[in-house]
């Protein structure tokens, strides 16, 4: 029996990659390509889905160009992308503006003038919110950075381009319509847009009294099919484009936390991984539809079919470092020019080992965009706590690993109070999971078992290869388990134990203490 390959990719925030991925779930090779992204004023957060097609089909041909496996064993291709990225398409497919990402707050006004109302939940009307959880297992984040909120935005403040717009879709669908022309979203992908009655996980669908309350034209959301459904095959023009035979299948795909769990092999209940990139989230699958609105926690659809899992999201974590050496480290300014060595991360990790546990006390928060969960607060900031003038670079850098660590425990608590039980050990995943010293610092302020997946930045593409692999009759989501390998298992070290346990106290202290400060300083 030949050898079946899958043409993943994995659309991140950050750019483009693409994978070839065997039927074991072994990355053969891959490519990536930058894709950028615009802030503007008011909380933008843009992103031009040219951008992403343009890297889709140069990162494609690229790999399969260079014949690392024979391109007519390619039988299949699969999507990851980002969840509550949203793009409003035009009939003929085309964008008619770009498209909102998951950090665009901009419909922040728009959402909460749908979802507030005396008496109030963590910002929402407690009567609206027990509508919305009892279809759907969550409700809009006040926040403003849903797909539900995306929607609302181009409605108020792009009148012309909502009259425009044949459908909305997130990323991972837009990217599939250009693949194979057919409008379509999965049930997992549209969950953000927060109306679809998830009730019963096995027959899912817009629910017209979720849609009144949110405001949104039922005939501007495309139809929804199973994760691992096979949408179509690839347009003929695509494939010669990249090579690849006329007869490859496009199966639906998922977003990344859906990806990033079958990708991480946690793939049965209450089995918890830790994914560190730009953001972080931590998750597993779990047998139950409940809510802990206080904390942001729910159960979402996941990618298998019938399945839940708990999702709960840190806004930035690996992108706080991306941040330190962009913006403080290596930055470049007319007043005072720098040149910006090949510092690559592991050489962060070099410097950061050199600090003992717990940086002299030195404490980052991790909150430069907001934060999510256990809190969901997008005037909330970052910064450096505790520095004397004995702080160095070093302290800088470990203090931002160990301030992502920190919160991450914040959302372990929550996370594991959500379950029911202990999630130990974690399989980590993205990023950050190469740092064997980041993954050191996680099992010491966690206390829990940290397993170091065999090639964590790849998680993302062999989760949408697995789907890909189930929706083609290769193999099942039972089979998963027994395909992943880890590099490393990491345990806690007792003798941090106590310098930890006193520093992420008093994170959360001071998060008590500033959060109001924070309002002040940053609400319009």
């Amino acid at each position: 029996m030949k050898e079946t390959y899958i043409l993943a990719f994995d659309h991140g925030t950050s750019g483009m990659k693409t994978a070839i991925v065997d039927s074991r779930g072994k990355v053969v090779d891959t490519a990536f390509m930058d894709t950028p992204i615009y802030f503007t004023s008011g909380g933008g957060a843009e992103q031009d889905p040219q951008d992403w097609w343009n890297a889709l089909l140069e990162t494609a041909k690229e790999v399969v160009g260079r014949k690392a496996v024979p391109p007519e064993q390619i039988d299949a291709i699969g999507i990851s992308s980002t969840f509550s990225t949203t793009v409003a398409v035009d009939k003929a497919g085309s964008h008619l503006m770009n498209a909102l990402t998951w950090m665009d707050s901009r419909g922040a006004s728009h959402i909460q003038e749908r979802v507030r109302g005396f008496p109030e939940v963590s910002g929402l009307n407690l009567f609206k919110a027990l509508r919305w959880i009892w279809k759907t297992a969550g409700a809009p984040s006040p926040s403003g950075k849903d797909d539900i909120a995306h929607v609302l935005l181009t409605r108020q403040a792009f009148p012309e381009v909502y009259e425009k717009t044949h459908m909305f879709l997130p990323s991972k669908d837009y990217l599939n319509l250009r693949l194979t022309g057919e409008f379509a979203a999965s049930y997992d992908s549209m969950h953000l847009f927060w109306v679809t009655n998830a009730r019963d996980i096995n027959h899912m669908f817009y629910d017209e009294s979720l849609l009144k309350l949110a405001g949104i034209d039922r005939e501007k959301l495309p139809p929804m099919r199973q994760a691992t459904d096979i949408l179509g095959t690839v347009l003929p023009d695509v494939a010669a484009e990249i090579g690849l035979r006329p007869d490859v299948r496009v199966v639906m795909g998922s977003p990344d936390h859906q990806c990033a769990c079958i990708g991480s092999g946690a793939v049965r209940d209450f089995e918890g991984h830790l994914y560190v990139g730009t953001s972080s989230w931590l998750e597993c699958m779990v047998p139950f539809k409940k809510t802990d609105i206080l904390h942001s926690i729910a159960s979402f659809p996941s990618a298998i079919p019938g399945r839940y899992q708990s999702v709960n999201e840190q806004d930035l974590a690996g992108g706080c470092l991306k941040f330190l050496m962009d913006n403080i480290l290596f930055y470049e300014s007319e007043q005072i020019p720098t040149i910006a060595p090949d510092f690559a991360y592991e050489a962060l990790n070099n410097v950061a080992g050199r600090v003992p546990p717990g940086s002299e006390k030195l404490i980052f928060t991790p909150w430069l965009n907001g934060e999510r969960t256990p809190v969901d607060d997008t005037l909330l900031r970052g910064g450096f706590h505790n520095m004397s003038k004995t702080t160095t670079r070093d302290h800088l850098i470990r203090a931002v690993m160990e301030g992502v660590a920190y919160n991450t425990r914040w959302m372990l608590q929550y996370t594991e109070k959500f379950i029911g039980r202990k999630m130990s050990p974690i399989n980590i995943i993205g990023g950050a999971a190469q740092s064997d010293l980041w993954c050191q610092i996680f099992a010491d302020v966690l206390q829990r078992e940290i397993r170091q997946v065999s090639g964590p930045i790849h998680a993302n593409a062999r989760g949408a290869a697995f789907i890909a692999l189930v929706g083609t009759g290769v193999i099942s989501f039972d089979d998963i388990p027994d395909l992943i390998r880890y590099e490393r298992t990491f345990y806690t070290n007792s003798d941090n134990a106590g310098i930890y346990n006193d520093l992420f106290r008093a994170f959360i202290r001071l998060h008590k203490a500033n959060s109001a400060i924070y309002r002040d300083l940053n609400e319009a």
